[in-house]
């Protein structure tokens, strides 16, 4: 797997290269880039598709400046990876985590050209749900982080109401899960970095400013949201559409918040969609 050197650390990703339109996807916490395979597979050559592994408890290379891993930094280091790669006209999809937004907030920069929010945070609601706010509560306490990542060895609780369980409809591989759990159950200095991320969400007043700027963005968005999810509310999905000038909803049946592991190819027919009609004539 390519890897690239930035302010906070290296960090992974995945390229499937090619000339097509560049979609740079983006995963939650405790998770990685593995999150997107079935989306990228449907997607197909046709797509160019960048998935980095973001130091949310799921990578495997701990950061050199961990105080950069909040939601503001790592926010900037997608930007930051936009550079590194050369990557331009680019949509950025963001799924569960919704820190992309506070790139976007302050005025789109040259090399973004679209944004896909499937299903993730926005409003007030950081971190989202029980389990992330289970997070924020375990790193605030000493050893209870490694206590509540030692827990997802389980299947139990990888499946219970209120945890895992409310994150996707489907079971996820249980083969995919060890690797998304593995880094924060093993190294320290992973669950350092998981930590420093789950106790930076920002004020609430901040939080209500960063939403109100994202009306700056002045180029195609789509919201697509999951009409049974249990962690973001429905009625999200239509207030952050109406946010943008040229954003729209779609929203997907027979799915909680992990939207690429319940209904991969329906996804991916929304984003090539997107990516091919709106953000296309928009850069025309």
């Amino acid at each position: 797997m390519p890897s690239v050197a930035l302010t906070a650390g290296t960090i992974d990703y995945t390229d499937t290269g090619g000339d097509g339109p560049v979609l740079v996807l983006l995963h939650g916490v405790n998770m990685d880039a593995s999150l997107w395979r079935r989306v990228v597979t449907e997607l197909g050559p046709g797509v160019r598709c960048v998935c980095p592994t973001l130091p949310l408890g799921g990578h495997r290379r701990p950061m050199d400046r961990p105080e950069l891993v909040t939601h503001h930094g790592v926010a900037a280091l997608v930007g930051e990876l936009l550079e590194a790669l050369d990557l331009r006209d680019v949509t950025l999809v963001a799924n569960d985590w919704g820190g992309v937004q506070f790139l976007v907030a302050d005025g789109p920069g040259d090399r973004i050209a679209g944004l896909a929010l499937v299903a993730c945070e926005a409003f007030d609601n950081f971190p989202p749900g029980k389990p992330g706010k289970a997070v924020a509560m375990s790193a605030r306490v000493p050893g209870m982080l490694w206590v509540s990542m030692q827990l997802q060895r389980f299947a139990w609780f990888r499946r219970a109401p209120g945890a895992w369980g409310w994150m996707s409809k489907y079971p996820v591989p249980a083969e995919v899960m060890d690797e998304w759990f593995r880094p924060a159950q093993r190294d320290p200095a992973i669950r350092r970095d998981l930590r420093t991320f789950a106790l930076s969400t920002p004020p609430a007043a901040e939080l209500r400013a960063m939403t109100a700027r994202l009306a700056s963005f002045d180029r195609p968005v789509l919201v697509v949201w999951a009409r049974e999810d249990k962690l973001m509310p429905r009625e999200h999905g239509p207030r952050l559409a109406a946010l943008f000038p040229r954003g729209r909803l779609v929203e997907i049946d027979d799915s909680y918040t992990l939207v690429p592991e319940d209904q991969p190819q329906r996804l991916a027919a929304e984003l090539a969609r997107f990516v091919r009609t709106e953000v296309a004539d928009a850069r025309s």
